[in-house]
């Protein structure tokens, strides 16, 4: 289960992606512009503000998620639908994922279909983090491998769902797209008080700690939470009063082939 409000605590940070990631998408007035995995659907709004002729559909496997962005005042057909399960219907001229396909084993695969799929013309845009590597969750897959949690946990923690910006740009252009891939590492200054948890620790809980905190019962997730809370001290001890968390993501927008190649 998505909770809502855990993940959007830092919701500035991790919609500045989403806004470079769309900037770089030079479409005029395409016919549909679809969000797969729109979360709460603050971001998807943006999309109907940009786009404000174009029908805007937002798709989430989220119940929670569908749920607060349908409250929202915003000209958009939000419903509650899997991203490995999206086609295209004809008419999508633009279609974004954004922090959506690190969950989707396979997913390159997904990418791949979609891009023969999608209209000739179209833009297809996906972010993904690409920090699985990074302090945060090295410290989560060693606490997640001491034996009271392994068997649990194990099968839950990979190591490396996503690929570079030259793995995807490949297999884009293998699939007949011009394409424009990326990485940014961004730096968030996250506040930190001494009554507070630590700020990655209330980070992570937003995402990386969902599958963690599912498999566990009350009593093993309050162990587990406090230790790696303890491992994120040492790993990003705060600095005039606030963590330094570099954090890097992995960009693509690809078009696909041109109507004018296909009929020369």
């Amino acid at each position: 289960m998505w909770d809502p409000a855990t993940y959007l605590r830092y919701g500035d940070e991790r919609s500045r992606p989403f806004h470079d990631l769309v900037a770089r998408i030079p479409a005029e007035r395409p016919r549909t512009v679809v969000d797969l995995g729109c979360g709460p659907g603050h971001l998807t709004a943006t999309l109907a503000e940009r786009w404000p002729v174009s029908r805007v559909i937002g798709l989430d496997s989220s119940p929670e998620m569908i749920d607060r962005a349908a409250a929202l005042d915003a000209p958009v057909d939000f419903a509650v639908a899997d991203v490995r399960d999206w086609r295209p219907a004809g008419d999508e001229d633009v279609v974004v994922t954004n922090a959506v396909l690190q969950w989707v084993p396979g997913h390159q695969e997904l990418l791949r279909r979609w891009a023969t799929e999608l209209p000739a013309g179209a833009w297809l845009a996906m972010q993904v983090p690409g920090n699985f590597a990074a302090g945060s969750h090295r410290a989560l897959r060693e606490v997640a491998d001491r034996p009271a949690w392994r068997a649990e946990l194990a099968p839950l923690l990979r190591a490396d769902p996503v690929d570079d910006p030259a793995d995807y740009a490949a297999l884009l252009t293998g699939a007949g797209c011009a394409v424009d891939a990326w990485e940014t590492t961004y730096v968030h200054l996250l506040p930190a008080r001494p009554d507070a948890d630590h700020p990655v620790l209330a980070w992570m809980e937003g995402t990386a700690l969902r599958p963690v905190r599912a498999a566990l019962d009350a009593a093993g997730w309050s162990a587990f939470r406090a230790e790696l809370g303890v491992r994120l001290a040492a790993v990003y001890p705060p600095r005039q009063g606030q963590v330094y968390f570099p954090f890097r993501r992995v960009f693509v927008v690809a078009r696909t082939g041109d109507p004018a190649e296909e009929n020369p």
